[in-house]
């Protein structure tokens, strides 16, 4: 999926080419984003700008995607775009980018603020396995890679059987918010056949390793990802753990 197993998280209204190509030297994925692709997400994301939250507001989402990947179409980390959307066809139109710069579209099933879950976007969908697994077919039908942001702590959310089903819905990946639940990465891990990115708390080798024995493929890191220090720290412990892996 990407090397080093390092990712930047999508931090929303501030994460773009230009953040991630200053850790090009540390990471192995940098996932852009949130964006709101359609209208009814669109209006959710202007409500939260409304109250002071930083928010991607371009006039074309779908070109927006397409300059920032292609601002990193010469950058040795992949690409990724987190995205926002209630319905089908920009969401399809969105993966046919990523898959033409060679990026990761990410569902985004993470963003609990109320708005966008007023509207079936973000955490919503974590309750709606149904809706969530055609948003993902979209998606992968187009040949792009696919991955789902997730958290852990919903209540009523079996986070395991809901990996199943977006597995067999054809992602590819699934990015853990794993809260204060780190062991849900292992029940993921143990579940499916994803590619298992962790997230949260990431800020030094010591939480890096601990979802790597855990189970997870990599780990990603959101507040911090403007942190040189401690992005050197994370991609030396994931290097060291497995380049262990491949010698025991």
């Amino acid at each position: 999926m990407f090397r080093p197993r390092v990712a930047l998280a999508s931090l929303s209204g501030e994460a773009d080419a230009d953040w991630a190509r200053a850790a090009t030297d540390h990471v192995g994925c940098a996932f852009l984003g949130g964006i709101a692709l359609d209208e009814a997400s669109r209006e959710a994301a202007q409500a939260l700008t409304d109250r002071d939250r930083s928010e991607f507001l371009p006039a074309d989402p779908i070109a927006f995607v397409d300059t920032q990947l292609g601002a990193l179409d010469k950058s040795p980390l992949r690409g990724a775009f987190n995205v926002r959307s209630t319905t089908l066809a920009p969401l399809e139109r969105a993966a046919g980018v990523c898959r033409d710069h060679d990026a990761i579209l990410e569902l985004n099933a993470h963003c609990r603020q109320d708005e966008m879950c007023a509207v079936g976007g973000g955490e919503s969908l974590l309750r709606d396995a149904d809706r969530l697994a055609e948003q993902v077919r979209t998606a992968a039908d187009t040949g792009a890679a696919v991955s789902v942001k997730v958290r852990a702590e919903v209540p009523g959310v079996d986070l395991p059987r809901l990996a199943r089903c977006i597995d067999e819905a054809g992602a590819d990946a699934i990015h853990v918010d794993a809260m204060d639940s780190e062991s849900v990465v292992d029940d993921i891990a143990t579940a499916t056949d994803l590619f298992v990115v962790a997230n949260n708390g990431v800020r030094g080798p010591d939480t890096a390793r601990e979802y790597l024995e855990y189970g997870a493929d990599a780990v990603s890191v959101g507040r911090a990802s403007d942190d040189p220090a401690v992005l050197a720290a994370v991609r030396e412990a994931t290097d060291d753990w497995f380049t262990q892996e491949v010698t025991r």
